[in-house]
């Protein structure tokens, strides 16, 4: 077969990675902000002040530009799938578009309705009525996150579908093997819960910023302890639900987290370290300078204290047998499509599982053909392909790094945090009201550390085990892409040029714009959305 030009791939990656990046600045601090609105107005409803009222109306400017810019960046992200990497969509279609469309139900419809009801419908509803819509709201922008993650865990655990040789591509088994899919459970809530805490920083840092300046601080104080009690426990749970991640990734994708620990070779329980820092190597396949603490990977991985982790090294000479085991597979599966033999089915049928590895031993083939590979040039093919199965070590030990460190951080800062804001003391430390304030950046950059690790790690496959990427992008010109990317860059930047200013602007100005009195400085408070 022929192969897509490496730059066009390349050039493919490099853009959807930019626009996801992109888009995910957006999505966590949805998330967030909609289940902390929630949270405001049920307390505004039992309690009957206005104040939280007043809460809910100023966070929710706030979310309404987030979410805004958000469907924007999102709409034509998820174009690329037909544009750039049609060889993906018609091998994994089936699988890929359900929970896609079923996302789109949810955000465009259900989701863009209710939050619609929400801004304009404060005097059309009862509190009750009016509250329950608030939690639609919330409820529906994690839906959509849950399809968009059902849709992605299939990539990295292909369950519910199976190769179908006759179409060449993965047929649809089971919806509820689907949704159920453990990675895909445990994906939606680590990603929401690190939404709250995205949202629980902003809520702090601008309250922080209003408490700094003297103003609107029964309103600041309110929100800012609001936020830091909803932050120390969403921290808690993305750490918890981050070590389950880790530990299904040790059970289906082992090149994953191994390179996501450094780990070059099988480690020696109880004593291995977990490496702190290091400068990993991919070309020469050893890391420097190591800093590590012993005897805490083992357990933080396997969660026991003897059972060893497989290194790189080892996973690599693994790979030998599958690589010509599908070998075997591709070569049995194209005489198949050409003479519709019962053998070479059967032949296909018996290497199936190691299909992907076939698909990968492809670049090393003569004429990328592995049907070609003669006896003598089998074993030069698989050396050649051993290595292609890790993924950039360097991105995804680094990028979980700094995922790990800024949770903790995190922790941290919404401890204290809390503890000061519970003892009505956080005005004594100006200091610290100005690292929350200049801390708002730091989950947006966590989250994109997190979606770093979870795509780099996956490489060298979009569907794990299945599809290679090199073999998953359209066959497009090199000056397409460059134009297209172009594009895409100048367009997003606009949207967060957009959402900076509208969103710094709004902070800026305050409740105190919208003419209601704020009895406690005597400034005025905030008024309706709509108005």
């Amino acid at each position: 077969m022929d192969l897509i030009n490496p730059s066009v791939v390349d050039l493919s990656r490099f853009q959807f990675a930019l626009t996801a990046l992109y888009h995910f600045m957006f999505v966590p601090l949805t998330l967030g902000l909609t289940f902390m609105l929630a949270a405001m107005e049920t307390v505004y409803v039992v309690t009957g002040k206005q104040i939280y009222k007043d809460m809910v109306l100023f966070w929710g400017k706030l979310f309404g530009i987030n979410f805004a810019l958000g469907v924007a960046t999102g709409l034509t992200m998820e174009f690329e799938f037909g544009t750039n990497w049609s060889m993906y969509s018609r091998f994994f279609g089936d699988m890929f578009g359900t929970p896609l469309a079923i996302e789109g139900l949810m955000a465009f419809f259900m989701e863009s309705t209710f939050v619609g009801i929400m801004f304009f419908g404060w005097d059309r509803l009862s509190r009750p009525a009016h509250l329950a819509v608030t939690y639609l709201v919330a409820l529906g922008s994690n839906l959509s996150a849950l399809w968009i993650l059902v849709a992605n865990a299939s990539m990295n655990v292909p369950d519910g579908a199976h190769f179908d040789p006759e179409t060449m591509r993965m047929t649809f088994d089971s919806f509820i093997r689907v949704v159920f899919n453990p990675d895909a459970q445990a994906k939606f809530v680590h990603t929401s819960v690190a939404g709250y805490v995205t949202a629980s920083l902003l809520v702090m840092g601008i309250s922080a910023f209003y408490l700094l300046r003297h103003e609107h601080r029964q309103f600041a104080a309110r929100s800012f302890r609001m936020a830091a009690i909803f932050g120390i426990i969403s921290t808690v749970a993305v750490i918890t639900l981050g070590d389950v991640l880790g530990r299904m990734d040790y059970e289906h994708q082992p090149t994953k987290i191994a390179a996501m620990e450094g780990l070059w070779h099988t480690s020696k329980p109880p004593y291995e370290p977990w490496i702190v820092a290091a400068l990993p190597d991919d070309a020469k396949q050893e890391s420097y300078f190591e800093i590590g603490v012993p005897y805490v990977l083992t357990p933080l991985v396997t969660h026991s204290f003897s059972t060893p982790i497989t290194g790189m090294h080892e996973l690599e000479e693994q790979a030998g047998p599958r690589i010509e085991s599908g070998i075997t597979a591709v070569a049995a599966l194209k005489r198949y499509s050409e003479t519709h033999m019962a053998e070479d089915l059967a032949i296909f049928q018996a290497h199936e599982k190691d299909m992907g590895y076939g698909f990968l031993a492809t670049r090393h083939a003569p004429n990328q053909d592995v049907s070609a590979i003669t006896d003598e040039e089998l074993h030069n093919v698989v050396e050649q392909t051993k290595p292609d199965i890790l993924p950039n070590v360097f991105v995804t030990f680094w990028s979980f790094r700094l995922m790990v460190f800024l949770s903790l951080y995190f922790f941290v800062i919404f401890a204290v945090a809390a503890y000061l804001s519970l003892k009505k003391q956080l005005e004594r430390f100006p200091l610290f009201l100005k690292l929350c304030m200049w801390s708002i950046p730091l989950p947006v950059l966590a989250t994109e550390f997190g979606w770093i690790t979870a795509e780099a790690g996956r490489q060298p496959w979009t569907v794990f085990e299945r599809l290679p990427t090199f073999m998953s992008a359209s066959t497009h010109g090199v000056g397409y892409m460059l134009f297209s990317l172009g594009g895409f860059t100048l367009l997003y930047s606009i949207f967060i040029a957009a959402e900076l200013y509208l969103m710094f602007k709004f902070a800026r100005l305050g409740p105190e714009s919208h003419g209601e009195h704020d009895p406690e400085n005597g400034t005025p408070s905030l008024s309706v959305i709509a108005h």
